[in-house]
């Protein structure tokens, strides 16, 4: 079984020339060949009839000379038979194999008919006349030879089809290796792919087809890249985040076995496992539902209620958060009725409301607000807080990412509350936006259609 793809191309593309090339030959050769019959008919019966009117005009002595003479028997072989099968020849053979000539086509000639017949070859016609003479009727058999033009084309197409095979055959074997050398790129790119290595330059500059794949490929090979490259940090910030509460747990449980540890420390040690168990608890629980949101696997219910109403709820169920630190809310809320899902949006506006009451000053502001316009409600929430720089608001929205890592065991959380956000609102077919500017605060700027799309 032939594997390789390019001599798979090489032996397909000389096959097909070579049977094209023999069934032209032959169909050409074949029209060819009746072309040249029916012009060899012609001339040899208008030779004929000049031959049957000189021995109708000369004697016979006289004719026999006369047509012994003539020029024409280079291309014509005539012979004259008696009613005995006897005859007289006139003209060269040079090679030539003269047709066989029957006593039944000598019969019939001399009966008054007229035999013609085509043997095999191109231009070669025998014909049979009959001859009146003074000595009585006589069957002439008149035949061409294979003319030297004829012979000549048949050399030369001979030796056209035998250059056009072998320069074709060259052609196709250059030709192949340019057709075949991206395919072969991409099979090496595949590999290396496979075996992780995704530095993979192609530099195939073609625009048909194999361009086309080409510049595919390369689009995946990033994207490859890219979920790599995430995949690598998922585990990286899997392995830090759950690296910090295990060890805090091991640390007291350890401190815990020692003899003669007072209740207050006792009691302390247990808390602080406690709090890290119920933040690894909180990072899975955030793990899962992300990973459910991100396979679409979690559909949305959707329901209408009233988005104002809502956002208002949500604030008073995390009034311990903000009154604690003497935060205060500024609302614009424009009644909205909305047509999306209930419980997924309350988690939106929980983990954004939860995130400006982390990152704001004490007795700081936070503004909330809704418009709308004919499609489309926009929710902007606003604070005071310590603000995103411009690099870290590319990322915000990843997994574990957290803007400002100086701070991160001061504000705590997992990173997830964010990438959460944007799967729900992404599922809504909403968008979500941030503004922001370090000291001077951030604003998340939700965009969600009156009414979701159902998929």
């Amino acid at each position: 079984m032939i594997r390789s793809l390019y001599i798979r191309v090489v032996l397909t593309f000389l096959l097909s020339v070579i049977g094209g090339t023999i069934i032209s030959f032959f169909v050409s050769t074949w029209i060819f060949e009746e072309k040249l019959n029916d012009n060899a008919r012609i001339n040899l019966r208008n030779f004929g009839q000049d031959i049957v009117r000189i021995y109708k005009i000369l004697p016979l002595g006289e004719a026999d000379s006369f047509v012994s003479e003539m020029k024409q028997l280079d291309s014509y072989y005539i012979r004259i038979y008696e009613a005995t099968g006897q005859f007289q020849s006139y003209g060269a053979l040079n090679g030539h194999k003269p047709a066989t000539v029957t006593m039944e086509k000598i019969k019939k000639v001399l009966e008054g008919g007229v035999v013609q017949d085509t043997p095999n070859g191109i231009a070669t016609v025998l014909l049979g006349l009959p001859l009146k003479t003074e000595m009585g009727t006589k069957a002439m058999f008149l035949e061409t030879r294979s003319p030297p033009s004829a012979s000549f084309v048949m050399k030369w197409g001979l030796i056209f089809a035998t250059c056009s095979l072998i320069a074709g055959s060259l052609f196709i074997l250059v030709a192949s290796v340019f057709l075949v050398r991206p395919i072969k790129k991409l099979t090496n790119a595949t590999k290396r792919i496979a075996s992780g290595d995704f530095n993979v330059k192609l530099n195939i500059k073609q625009t048909s087809e194999l361009g086309t794949l080409a510049r595919s490929f390369e689009e995946m090979m990033h994207d490859l890249q890219q979920l790599e490259q995430m995949r690598r940090e998922f585990v990286t910030n899997v392995s830090h985040e759950v690296q910090s509460p295990l060890t805090s747990i091991s640390g007291y449980a350890i401190a815990l076995k020692q003899v003669g540890i007072a209740d207050n420390d006792r009691s302390r040690y247990l808390d602080i496992i406690i709090d890290e168990a119920n933040r690894m608890s909180k990072m899975s629980d955030s793990l899962l539902k992300l990973s459910l949101l991100e396979s679409q696997s979690q559909q949305l219910r959707l329901v209408t209620f009233s988005l104002d109403e809502q956002i208002r709820r949500v604030i008073v169920a995390i009034q311990p958060q903000w009154s604690a630190r003497n935060i205060r809310f500024e609302l614009n809320l424009k009644a909205i009725i909305l047509m999306a899902d209930h419980d997924q949006l309350n988690q939106v506006w929980t983990n954004i409301l939860g995130n400006s009451i982390k990152f704001s000053e004490d007795r700081g502001v936070i503004n909330v607000s809704i418009k709308q316009d004919i499609n489309n409600v926009i929710v902007r929430i606003s604070d005071t807080g310590i603000g995103i720089s411009l690099e870290d608001q590319k990322r915000i929205f990843e997994r574990f990412f957290k803007a400002d890592r100086s701070h991160s065991r001061k504000y705590g959380g997992s990173g997830m509350g964010l990438a959460i956000v944007k799967q729900i609102i992404s599922l809504h077919q909403g968008d979500i936006q941030v503004e922001s500017e370090p000291g001077q605060g951030t604003t998340f700027i939700v965009t969600l259609p009156i009414t979701t799309p159902i998929d």
